[in-house]
Parts: C-alpha cells; sequence; structure tokens
C-alpha cells in the first residue's frame, strides 16, 4: 500500500514518517535510487512510502520511501526543508542583542522563502525598555514581525503560539536567550513529549542528535540541535549578487543605484546607501549586509564543497 506522509526524523539511515491516512508511525529506510541520485531525505520532506516493504525494526508499522515531493526549501545545517517560519529568539540582555546575528539568521529564512519572525525574550527586566524599543523599531521599519514576550507574565506568549498553528517552525537563538523557557512556556510539556517521542523512535539506533518535528498544538515544532549561528558558506550562501534578495527592506531601492554594477558596498551613487543616511533604512541593518558581504565575497564554490 502507498501512503502519503512526513518525515519527522531521520538517524542512522532510518527515517520515521507520520502518514497522512492513518497517522501511524512508520520506520523507513530509503530506495536505493536516492543514495545514487545523491538525494538525502530531510526532517520536513513530504514522501511517499510503500507500507509493503518489510525491514528489520523494532517498530511494528515499517515501509520504504519511494519518492521525495519537491521541496519549497530548506535548510543545510541542520538539516530541516519545508519549513514555515523561523523564529528568531534573542533576549534584550545577558546575552545583549546581536543584530548581526538576528540579520544573518533572517537573511537566510528571507532568501529561502521561509518567514522571519523576531521574538525578543526578557523584556520583564526591569530597566530594559528602551533597549526593546530601539531593537522592535528596527525591525519593524525592515517589515521583520517582532514579538515581544516575558515568559515570567506570559505576554507576547499567545501572539506567537497562533503563529504556530498549521505551520512547521523552527526556533534559533544562542545559549541563554531563553529558547528553552519560551518553548515551555508555549507548551508546558514539551520536554516531556520531545522525550518520550525521541525515546519512541530510533530506540537502539545510535545516540547522534538529529532534527526532529514534534506534533504540537497543530503544527509542528522543529527540535534542532546545534541550531544558534550561522554561517553563509555553510547554508549555501556564497553568492555575493544574491544577498541583497535576503533583505527585503532594501528592494524598494534596488535597481535605483548610478551604477548598474553598485554593490551596495559604498560607490558613489548607491540608492540604499542614501537611504540609510536618510534613516529609511536601519543603520545596523545596512552594516550586517556589510559584514555579510564581507564575509561571503571571496568564497570560491569550491571552499565549501
Amino acid at each position: 500500500m502507498k501512503l502519503n506522509g512526513l518525515i519527522i526524523k531521520g538517524i542512522g539511515g532510518f527515517y520515521y514518517i507520520e502518514a497522512d491516512e492513518d497517522g501511524k508511525i512508520y520506520e523507513c529506510k530509503a530506495r536505493g535510487k536516492f543514495r545514487k541520485e545523491k538525494i538525502t531525505p530531510y526532517a520536513g520532506d513530504r514522501v511517499l512510502i510503500d507500507t509493503d516493504v518489510i525491514i528489520d525494526s523494532e517498530i511494528e508499522n515499517t515501509a520504504a520511501i519511494d519518492e521525495i515531493y519537491e521541496r519549497r526549501n530548506y535548510i543545510i545545517r541542520p538539516p530541516v526543508a519545508n519549513l514555515d517560519n523561523l523564529f528568531i529568539i534573542s533576549s534584550v540582555k545577558e546575552p545583549s542583542p546581536d543584530t548581526l546575528l538576528i540579520d544573518k539568521a533572517a537573511a537566510i529564512a528571507t532568501m529561502s522563502e521561509i518567514t522571519p519572525i523576531l521574538v525578543l525574550t526578557k523584556t520583564d527586566l526591569s530597566g530594559f525598555d528602551e533597549i526593546t524599543a530601539e531593537i522592535k523599531a528596527i525591525y519593524d521599519m525592515a517589515g521583520i514581525k517582532c514579538i515581544v514576550v516575558s515568559s515570567v507574565t506570559n505576554k507576547g506568549v499567545s501572539e506567537v503560539k497562533k503563529l504556530l498553528d498549521g505551520k512547521i517552525s523552527a526556533f534559533t537563538g544562542n545559549s541563554g536567550v531563553g529558547k528553552s523557557t519560551l518553548l515551555n512556556a508555549l507548551f508546558p510539556d514539551f520536554n516531556l513529549k520531545t522525550g518520550e517521542t525521541s525515546q519512541k523512535l530510533g530506540r537502539g539506533r545510535h545516540t547522534t542528535r538529529e532534527v526532529e518535528l514534534h506534533k504540537i498544538d497543530g503544527g509542528y515544532v522543529a527540535d534542532t540541535p546545534g541550531f544558534s549561528t550561522f554561517d553563509m558558506a555553510r547554508q549555501g550562501m556564497n553568492d555575493k549578487e544574491q544577498l541583497i534578495y535576503g533583505f527585503s527592506d532594501f528592494m524598494p531601492y534596488f535597481g535605483k543605484c548610478r551604477f548598474t554594477s553598485c554593490t551596495h558596498t559604498g560607490e558613489k551613487g548607491c540608492a540604499i546607501a542614501e537611504a540609510v543616511n536618510n534613516s529609511e533604512i536601519a543603520k545596523s541593518r545596512y552594516q550586517s549586509y556589510l559584514a555579510m558581504y564581507d564575509e561571503i565575497k571571496d568564497i570560491k564554490s569550491w571552499q565549501i564543497m
């Protein structure tokens, strides 16, 4: 029998698919053709499975992956496909906001057609209202949704939760920004659920942590180990000519520079630089663009293979 489903986890060459038709979890192996074509299934992939194939497994339901449907998008490291939302978690204090890290994550999401959403945490701390307002103003002007939350008072938590419904979402943020605290405020039994799921899926397999999707309240939340900082090259973002498309707030000025060869890094007559001078684009956003451009401008394709 052929069933459609969603890969919720892959580990050690085994893939766990939640079938659309019966809601059951199937432990699967990928057909050899994918290896020949150098295609690796990702968590988040929509697939067609054949349940008539039996593999050696501790799970009752087994199958083979017959087809991987076309991806809307994907992130290379950690490997996850078909994301709808990327929640970028940043605290207003300890650690302080790092606009470059925020802008890297937002640019990679935007270029991958994933919706970036900034979430500011620890906003209940006294004395940081000005910083909160300043950061929010930057991203409101950039057209990136910014939600101010407090896991202590639950301010903003329901707003985040609404955006998860029916979506596949991932949360990224450096250590200490309150990502786990926010997830626990959103889903009080999140740790319990994720622990139970992890024990059921891949029991007896090696213990290397991989991306795993958890079905929670009508959506899926990606548990993405090591998902904090972004290396542009490792995400396949090594084309300096394309970088500008990661900054949607630059788009109204794109094509209006004096010279068509403008790289927007300091040339005369640059419409984007002029917009920054006129406070139409936040200075920190432009500084992030320059830093990211400098990071990838000399990268050759063979250097990231």
